[in-house]
Parts: C-alpha cells; structure tokens; sequence
C-alpha cells in the first residue's frame, strides 16, 4: 500500500445520533433511552461496540440485558471523519 489507504466512516443517521450524545456526558457515557425516552435500539448499540466507536463501561445489575456503554476516542475520531 502507499500509505494513503484511509478508511471512509459511514456512521448511520441512528449511529451519529447515538454516538454524539455521548460528546456532551461526563466521561462519555451513551444513553439508554432516546431523547422520546425510547429504548436506543441494541443493533445501534452492537454496531458502534463491534467498530470500536463505543464500549461497555459497567453492568446495569438492574437490567443486565442493558448494555451501559461509553464513547471512545475511536468514537470521537469516527464523528470528527465523518462530518459530525
């Protein structure tokens, strides 16, 4: 490779959405729930944890099936790329 091989983020609208609330939240932490108080859809969340653009942070022993995520540097870095 010449070293120019950059990879192109494409954050989907429910990604970038997901992902940007967490810019505003100490140390990052994402939501559970939208701001309709609708549950934030758990592919969402599998997507962003899967490329390294969030990451679990702490089991909710209220609701273990409830993943409490935070966003990572990768996380900023894919906003920042992708136009956020």
């Amino acid at each position: 490779m010449d070293g120019g091989d950059r990879t192109i983020i494409r954050l989907s609208p429910a990604q970038r959405k997901w992902l940007e609330r967490g810019l505003t939240q100490p140390g990052g932490k994402l939501p559970l729930f939208d701001a309709d108080g609708r549950k934030i859809n758990p592919q969402v969340v599998k997507k962003c944890v899967d490329e390294g653009w969030a990451e679990p942070w702490f089991a909710n022993e209220l609701k273990p099936e409830w993943m409490v995520c935070k966003l990572t540097s990768a996380g900023r870095s894919a906003l920042q790329q992708s136009g956020a």
